[in-house]
């Protein structure tokens, strides 16, 4: 094993993981060039996630070990349901997204695949298993974002959609996620890390199969 049982498992969902962190499209989103309609249609799927990505935060609070953990996971549901948020609404509305859209979309097969990952897993997996959902969600988008030019578009579509991944407060709940995950994967059996490392492959694959959906 590497430095740490998240590195451990990026290492081994290669190629997909560095085909997420520098998939061409969010290299667009830097320059602000994605054009409006697959801007729109990807943040339209992307919204989908918000209510799954919650249900895996609520199952983690639950399961989690510890009384500190629990108060750093409350945390990030508090901005999940607000900063974020408010962001997609504001973004909806500069780019006249109907409100069916907002609500009740045609699901892409990628978007579906990806949100009945973080459903099941945040019913039935145990704390290191939501914890591995949790950060190849949050570590890749961290991962893109950080290689943003400093120089980001007019656009605020675009651009606060770079910041709000690659912000210090960001990046300090992904270190925080990882280091729990790296605290609680540690102690695992070879059988129990073995089936994290088979969600961190599917997620990281479907992370690609949903950008590529969208470019």
């Amino acid at each position: 094993m590497v430095a740490s049982f998240s590195d451990w498992m990026r290492e081994r969902s290669e190629p997909d993981w560095t085909q997420v962190i520098a998939h061409p499209f969010t290299d667009s989103v830097f320059y602000g060039a994605v054009p409006d309609n697959l801007m729109r249609s990807y943040l339209v799927q992307d919204y989908q996630f918000l209510d799954a990505f919650v249900a895996l935060l609520g199952a983690a609070l639950a399961r989690a070990d510890q009384y500190a953990s629990r108060l750093r996971i409350a945390g990030s549901i508090a901005v999940v349901t607000s900063d974020e948020n408010t962001y997609f609404q504001r973004a909806f509305d500069a780019l006249d997204v109907p409100d069916e859209d907002r609500t009740e979309p045609a699901l892409d097969p990628a978007t579906v695949a990806f949100r009945d990952l973080m459903f099941d897993t945040a019913e039935r997996g145990s704390y290191p298993e939501v914890l591995t959902v949790l950060t190849v969600a949050e570590w890749t988008y961290l991962e893109w974002a950080s290689r943003a030019p400093q120089t980001l578009p007019e656009s605020f579509v675009h651009a606060e959609w770079v910041s709000l991944h690659n912000s210090s407060e960001f990046r300090a709940w992904v270190d925080w996620l990882r280091s729990d995950l790296d605290r609680v994967g540690g102690e695992l059996d070879e059988r129990d890390q073995a089936r994290c490392l088979r969600l961190f492959q599917q997620a990281t694959h479907l992370e690609q199969e949903f950008f590529d959906t969208h470019w």
